[in-house]
């Protein structure tokens, strides 16, 4: 990388929180609705392998949900990725995981910290306010403290309980810090994510996305000040352009088909666009849907949630009966997660046995 390579300029944001759980997601996807609710084009990444938050970033922003993580990407990956897709965005939303500075070690390596400087984001910092004031000042003065280099444009409470306590921690932050506290969300009313066992419940499961979202948007757009924080995205610097992607040589298209449904929603949009930029068409396949199976010349079936949805699944005997014919005749199949399982002779799941397809003892 040198300073003469092009550069694009992208306005982003990265919002981080002292822990898991500080309210990042609600903020991320409030502020990704608020944005589009302005007109604005939004490119949202999810830091780390999260499959279930990008997916309900991308659901908010109306376009894929990236992932973005310096642990199994090369650093140069993650920057392109972010130029890559914010070329047809006006503004990137990242989502940090877990506290800004947790990584894999005691030096923080691979934390939500240092995604922010490798892309050069402004960081907003998530605070959850419960049951304090001006301690709140002193935690943000530690992350300034640990990493001066970092660039924290400004804090968001998160569940205020009343105007006087917002009222004592801005001002014990802005003497403290120098930072402007951007924007006070209070206690909500009811639980707009509910989570189960390995995080919020998927976009797809959930009954009722859309009027979450713009619940969320309105939220954010209410209680934050968008309008700065969109000047602190403005202020990111370029970043140095993806390289232009060759032009794919399309052989004789295949079809792929892909489990996709409420059982079966973990993809990495990047995977799925390589088959199609090799020339496959993309095919869904619902295995809780579905009593045909269309004709396809492979088959990929992707992780999610299927211990959830088992009984339903081996219910659904003549599309197992048809994949298990088909795989047996020698189809293709690349198979993760829990689309291994579904692949399998059964499912387990509180002491009961459902069958699946078989094609695996």
């Amino acid at each position: 990388m040198t300073d003469r390579e092009p550069r694009a300029s992208l306005p982003r944001v990265l919002i981080a929180g002292l822990a898991g759980d500080s309210g990042k997601t609600l903020v991320a996807l409030g502020l990704i609705g608020a944005l589009r609710a302005r007109g604005f084009r939004v490119a949202p990444f999810k830091k780390g392998p999260d499959f279930i938050d990008a997916a309900w970033l991308g659901a908010a922003a109306q376009r894929p949900g990236r992932n973005l993580d310096s642990f199994l990407m090369a650093d140069r990956a993650v920057t392109e990725s972010v130029a890559r897709a914010g070329a047809t965005a006006d503004v990137a939303v990242i989502e940090g995981n877990r506290g800004l500075f947790d990584g894999v070690d005691a030096n923080g390596s691979h934390s939500t910290a240092r995604l922010g400087r490798l892309v050069e984001a402004p960081v907003l910092l998530v605070v959850d306010a419960t049951k304090a004031t001006r301690t709140v000042a002193a935690m943000v003065l530690g992350c300034q403290a640990l990493d001066p280099e970092l660039e924290i444009c400004g804090v968001l409470l998160n569940r205020v309980g009343t105007a006087r306590q917002h009222e004592v921690i801005r001002e014990a932050v802005t003497r403290a810090t120098g930072l402007p506290v951007l924007g006070a969300i209070p206690k909500l009313e009811g639980q707009h994510l509910p989570s189960r066992h390995l995080g919020l419940v998927t976009v797809m499961e959930h009954s009722t996305t859309r009027e979450v979202l713009e619940r969320l948007g309105a939220v954010v757009e209410q209680h934050a000040a968008v309008g700065e924080i969109l000047d602190a995205a403005r202020r990111a610097p370029s970043l140095p352009r993806a390289p232009a992607q060759p032009a794919a040589t399309r052989p004789t298209s295949v079809r792929v088909g892909v489990l996709r449904d409420r059982a079966f929603s973990f993809y990495y949009p990047e995977n799925l666009e390589a088959l199609q930029d090799a020339g496959a068409e993309l095919v869904d396949i619902s295995p809780l849907e579905d009593d045909e199976l269309p004709d396809v010349d492979a088959l990929y079936a992707g992780g999610g949630f299927p211990e959830v949805h088992a009984e339903q699944l081996s219910g659904n005997a003549p599309l197992r009966a048809l994949l298990a014919d088909r795989i047996a005749a020698g189809l293709p199949v690349w198979a993760e997660c829990g689309g291994l399982g579904y692949l399998a002779h059964g499912w387990i799941e509180r002491g009961v046995f459902h069958p699946m397809i078989g094609a695996l003892p």
